[in-house]
């Protein structure tokens, strides 16, 4: 019987990280230049692997390989066959991580076979004046999009936002976005390692060389459409299901919680999983498994669970996470 699972955090040192994943986390001693952790991935050489139960050290491809539509859903393999669809990360920015792009998922089978990466973002923390970038704040088009590389100014036309906790940004294939110094975020995304990078603020490295970008490559994978506002509103309520975001590959809830919670996902065919934010909460399944998540832990609830209750602590904060159904 597969159960309510965590897995080792896959830490990764960074020339931008900081020292804030690991005190959040709990991890000790602290590491400096920490800019993600890895809560949970399929990415091929960066595998999760269990932290808990009976299955503690199995990883999750033999998960899936094993129990393959009791954890994943049989609807998900459906959709995705036996690759793990989402990617989990906390990321610890403490310098201006470079402006990026993605591609869809049809660009990117052609050009790498592989998906494409839609994501979410939502601030965990963030030092005073912290900025995110999301999309364009000018109409441009391919051409002007590589003149102003050229010609270094496409910072002047990046739609810039100071950032608090709580803050979320939903980021499509296509749209430029990069996170600023001083930003702590939960990122979920697609499971897809492709990144094109349109701007490094003319960095060097220790060799005195410039990062490669990936100009031409992203020229056809921006979606130059001008929006009048990149940030995904939402009312935070107590004790409620907040939706955060809802798209083809992920829906995201918020669970701020001081009192108990039953969740029913019979009719799902999904796993579920719980990214905790603040406090803890001690989540019990229909079929009698018990497990507590706390402050920058991830659960993963397989997809053959019918029903969770999902017990607080005071101020415990939770995102949820699951595949939607396509109906």
């Amino acid at each position: 019987m597969v159960y309510p699972l965590t897995f080792k955090p896959i830490l990764k040192q960074v020339i931008w990280g900081g020292s804030a994943i690991c005190s959040f986390k709990g991890i000790t001693p602290v590491q400096d230049g920490i800019g993600e952790s890895w809560e949970l991935s399929h990415v091929e050489g960066n595998c999760s692997i269990v932290d808990n139960g009976p299955l503690k050290g199995k990883s999750l491809d033999e998960l899936i390989r094993t129990y393959g539509r009791q954890l994943l859903g049989g609807k998900v393999i459906e959709r995705f066959g036996t690759t793990f669809p989402l990617l989990i990360k906390f990321i610890d920015a403490r310098d201006n991580l470079s402006i990026q792009v993605h591609p869809d998922d049809a660009l990117a089978r052609k050009r790498h076979n592989s998906f494409g990466k839609t994501e979410m973002w939502y601030v965990v923390k963030a030092a005073e004046g912290a900025t995110l970038y999301s999309g364009f704040s000018t109409q441009t088009d391919p051409a002007g999009y590589v003149t102003r590389i050229q010609n270094d100014t496409i910072m002047d036309i990046m739609q810039a936002y100071k950032v608090k906790e709580g803050d979320v940004f939903f980021l499509p294939a296509g749209r430029v976005h990069a996170i600023g110094a001083g930003c702590f975020i939960a990122e979920i995304q697609q499971t897809s390692n492709i990144t094109y990078r349109i701007y490094d603020y003319n960095r060097k490295d220790v060799d005195g060389n410039e990062r490669e970008l990936h100009t031409e490559l992203a020229k056809e994978a921006i979606d130059y459409t001008l929006y009048p506002d990149y940030r995904t509103p939402y009312q935070p309520c107590k004790d409620r299901v907040v939706d955060l975001v809802a798209c083809p590959y992920f829906t995201t809830n918020l669970l701020d919680m001081e009192q108990p919670l039953t969740r029913d996902f019979s009719a799902l065919d999904s796993f579920v999983i719980y990214i905790c934010m603040a406090g803890k909460a001690s989540i019990t399944d229909n079929k009698g498994n018990k497990q507590t998540v706390g402050q920058g832990q991830t659960l993963l609830i397989p997809a053959d669970t019918q029903t969770i209750t999902l017990t607080p602590s005071p101020q415990t904060k939770l995102m949820e996470t699951y595949i939607p159904n396509e109906e």
